[in-house]
C-alpha cells in the first residue's frame, strides 16, 4: 500500500491519522442515487494496522455509504483494532468527540467534521447515528472552544471543497478562519482528491487539501503531512511528497521531482515557501541557510 520510505516515516511518528472514506462492514444497503459507494470487509482493518494508522476521521461523504448499521460496524471494528476515531458515531455527542493525542507531556485534540454530505440525514442527532456536519458551524465552533480550554493544541480535520479543484472555495477560506478564531491551531482539509494550497491566518496554518494518499486510481501528486508540536510555539509543518498508482503509494526520492513538487505547492498557496526538506516556511519568515 505504501513503500518503505513512507513506512519508515510513519513508523517514527508518535501518531499517524488519516481520513477513512468507507465503512468497515459487510452489512447495510447501498445509499440510493449515489455514483460511488465504498465498503470494506471488517477483517481488512489489518491493512490499517500494517500501515501504522493510529486514528481516523470518519466525517466525510462515504462513511454512511451503506447506512447507519455499516457506520456502527466501522466504529466497532476500529475499536477492536485499537484505532481511535472522530467525526462520526452513534449520536451527536459521539460524533463531535475528538481524538485526544497525548505525547511528550502535551495534549492535542483532533476534531473531525464535514461540510460535504449527500443528504441532511447523514448528520448525527441526539439519538441518531451520523457525523458532525458543519453546514451550520455553531456546534463545531463550540467544540473547538471547549477543546481549546482542555488541551494544549486543537486540530480540525475537515471534509470540504470541490473535487479536482486545486484552489479552495471562498467558503473554505471563511470556515478555516472561523475555526482558527474559535481556537484551532491547525486546520487540515480533505475531499477535493487533489492537493490544494496552504494559507496562514493569524500565524496558524490551513492546509486546504492533502489530496488522496492511497486510492484505487493513479495519483500524480500526493503528500504526507508531518507536524511537530513545539513548546509554546506554532507547530512546524513538513510535506513529504509522493505519487501513487494502482493503490501503491511511494515517496518521491529524485531531488528534481521533489523540488518541482514544492514549487507547485508554492504556486497554489498563499505566500508560503519550503525548505529543501519540505518544511513549510510561513509568510514573512526567512528560509534557513542550508
Amino acid at each position: 500500500v505504501v513503500d518503505e520510505g513512507y513506512r519508515n516515516v510513519i513508523g517514527k511518528a508518535d501518531f499517524f491519522m488519516v481520513n477513512q472514506e468507507f465503512p468497515f462492514s459487510s452489512r447495510g444497503e447501498e445509499a440510493p442515487d449515489k455514483q460511488f459507494t465504498f465498503r470494506l470487509a471488517p477483517e481488512r482493518v489489518s491493512l490499517f494496522s500494517e500501515m501504522g494508522i493510529d486514528g481516523v476521521t470518519l466525517a466525510n461523504n462515504h462513511a454512511l455509504d451503506f447506512g447507519r448499521e455499516a457506520l456502527m460496524d466501522s466504529c466497532e471494528t476500529l475499536d477492536r483494532a485499537e484505532i481511535v476515531h472522530t467525526g462520526a458515531g452513534g449520536n451527536l455527542e459521539a460524533a463531535r468527540r475528538p481524538v485526544i493525542v497525548e505525547q511528550k507531556g502535551k495534549r492535542i485534540a483532533v476534531i473531525g467534521t464535514t461540510r460535504v454530505i449527500p443528504t441532511a440525514d447523514w448528520a448525527a442527532g441526539k439519538q441518531v447515528p451520523g457525523m458532525l456536519a458543519a453546514y451550520d458551524m455553531a456546534i463545531l465552533l463550540e467544540e473547538i472552544q471547549k477543546q481549546r480550554q482542555e488541551n494544549d493544541f486543537v486540530v480540525v480535520y475537515v471534509h470540504w471543497g470541490i473535487e479536482k479543484e486545486e484552489k479552495p472555495q471562498d467558503y473554505q477560506r471563511s470556515m478555516g478562519r472561523q475555526m482558527i478564531d474559535a481556537g484551532a491551531d491547525l486546520v487540515i482539509g480533505a475531499h477535493p482528491h487533489v492537493l490544494q494550497g496552504i494559507e496562514y491566518y493569524k500565524g496558524k496554518a490551513i492546509v486546504y487539501s492533502l489530496g488522496n494518499f492511497v486510492f484505487g486510481s493513479s495519483i500524480p501528486r500526493t503528500a504526507l503531512l508531518q507536524t511537530a508540536w513545539n513548546e509554546g510555539k506554532e507547530p512546524v509543518l513538513r510535506l513529504i511528497p509522493g505519487t501513487s498508482a494502482k493503490g501503491y503509494t511511494r515517496m518521491l526520492t529524485d531531488e528534481a521531482d521533489r523540488q518541482e513538487f514544492f514549487r507547485y505547492i508554492e504556486n497554489i498557496s498563499e505566500k508560503v515557501t519550503f525548505q529543501t526538506d519540505g518544511t513549510v516556511i510561513p509568510p514573512g519568515e526567512e528560509k534557513a541557510e542550508e
